[in-house]
């Protein structure tokens, strides 16, 4: 099944902007889609391409590029022979898939672009870590594009739906209410992209039968790629990661989502655990979200990078990583989310849920947290800031059950002249009361 993808857009984009003068880079946590992706833009755009897997291209193909960097009319020829495919001038794509096992292409993007004949693209994950940028000299050809879990209006394009969402957009655009029919279905609909989660292999598994159990094993079997590639490739350092990963479903489960190092080990710093985290962070299994000190001054340029809170990359596969020892029938958190009964997890699932949804906005994440330890009423605790209309906006994620925003109001007072529209994302239908735009999950995508 081709699923629909917005990222298609964006590589139209670059295509039609760069003319081949730069390569573009797709980067994204492992069964993400960026092959699929790219496959199906160099059949749709192009008249030929070739695909250079290099976690399993023989050992002929490497040596290519170590011993005919000096001679590109051998080297393409030599491509176009191998492969069986023709190269037409400016008409061809070549992929360079998982490029992070094979550094010495990458750097060799500096001299094909500058040739000019053909495009371009590389996918890869864990691109910045050392052991895969050492020796070489990353191009400055390069632009780079991040694909993340589908969102979901993805999710409902993936089921047919395509009215859904432009509703929402203006209902949202608006401050008016989708209605209690509308509202009532696409919770229904949500509740089901919050099982099912945005990873391809698990969405067209549902897709076909609306099968959950079916979902469940790709999730399963993604979880356990991660962990067989962190043995794999996270060298000397595969134990703190490992335990990092083990403890997000727990950490998020708290009232204080700030990660916690003590809760790993007793006396862990984190200059201890930085590589371990970074891995993650760079592999794009997890979404960080920094705090931001001083909201006064910028987001990225208060940021505290000592004080992070870390989301999976995708809901659906926190709901299975935090049942990961259990069955799929013996899943609390499926019967809880699919009959309304979320209570005891809520916020770790829609926290998250909402973490994912900007970051597939193309959001970087921040939080605010104060803590006075000599007067609790000046404690804060703000989920995420975005900028929004040059202004912050504060965004708290409440139960739909909630009482007061106390933190909100604290925020909005001691940064009068920086906030912007402030926002509270639950479970029910667009209402704006006290000065607060309140908007049901599924539309923190349009955030």
């Amino acid at each position: 099944m081709v699923l629909k993808r917005k990222i298609y857009q964006k590589l139209l984009k670059w295509k039609n902007e760069s003319g081949g003068r730069t390569a573009l880079l797709l980067e994204g946590a492992r069964r993400v889609g960026k092959t699929h992706i790219c496959e199906l833009f160099a059949k749709n755009e192009y008249r030929s391409y070739i695909l250079i897997d290099f976690s399993t291209t023989v050992k002929e193909i490497k040596e290519l590029f170590e011993n005919q960097r000096e001679n590109l009319d051998l080297f393409f020829s030599q491509l176009s022979v191998y492969y069986g495919t023709p190269l037409y001038l400016r008409e061809s794509l070549i992929i360079f898939d998982e490029v992070q096992l094979f550094p010495l292409a990458r750097q060799f993007l500096k001299t094909l672009v500058a040739d000019g004949r053909y495009d371009f693209i590389e996918t890869g994950s864990l691109l910045s870590i050392k052991q895969n940028v050492k020796d070489i000299i990353i191009p400055s050809e390069e632009e780079r594009l991040e694909i993340h879990p589908l969102d979901f209006e993805e999710f409902l394009w993936a089921m047919g739906n395509e009215v859904t969402a432009p509703f929402l957009y203006e209902c949202f655009s608006n401050k008016t209410p989708a209605g209690a029919a509308v509202h009532r279905k696409t919770m229904d609909l949500y509740r089901q992209y919050l099982l099912i989660g945005g990873m391809p292999q698990s969405v067209v598994a549902y897709q076909e039968r609306l099968d959950f159990e079916a979902a469940e094993k790709e999730k399963k079997r993604i979880l356990a790629l991660y962990r067989n590639d962190i043995a794999k490739y996270a060298n000397g350092y595969e134990k703190k990661v490992v335990e990092i990963f083990d403890a997000i479903p727990a950490q998020l489960t708290k009232a204080e989502k700030k990660f916690s190092l003590s809760s790993v080990e007793k006396n862990a710093r984190m200059r201890e655990y930085g590589d371990a985290f970074m891995w993650l962070i760079d592999a794009m299994v997890v979404n960080h979200c920094f705090s931001s000190a001083d909201p006064h001054v910028g987001l990225a340029l208060s940021s505290d990078h000592s004080t992070q809170k870390l989301y999976m990359a995708d809901t659906g596969l926190l709901v299975s990583h935090a049942f990961s020892d259990r069955d799929y029938l013996d899943n609390e958190l499926y019967r809880a989310i699919l009959f309304d009964k979320l209570h005891i997890n809520e916020g770790m699932i829609i926290e998250n849920a909402v973490a994912q949804a900007l970051r597939a906005s193309g959001r970087r994440l921040y939080f605010y947290s104060r803590v006075d330890p000599n007067n609790r009423q000046n404690h804060m605790e703000i989920d995420f800031l975005i900028i929004r209309m040059n202004k912050v906006s504060p965004i708290e994620v409440k139960s739909a059950s909630y009482r007061s925003h106390s933190s909100l109001d604290k925020f909005r007072a001691k940064f009068s002249k920086t906030v912007g529209e402030p926002y509270i994302v639950y479970t029910k239908d667009v209402i704006v009361k006290d000065g607060i735009t309140h908007i049901p999950v599924y539309m923190s995508m349009f955030l």
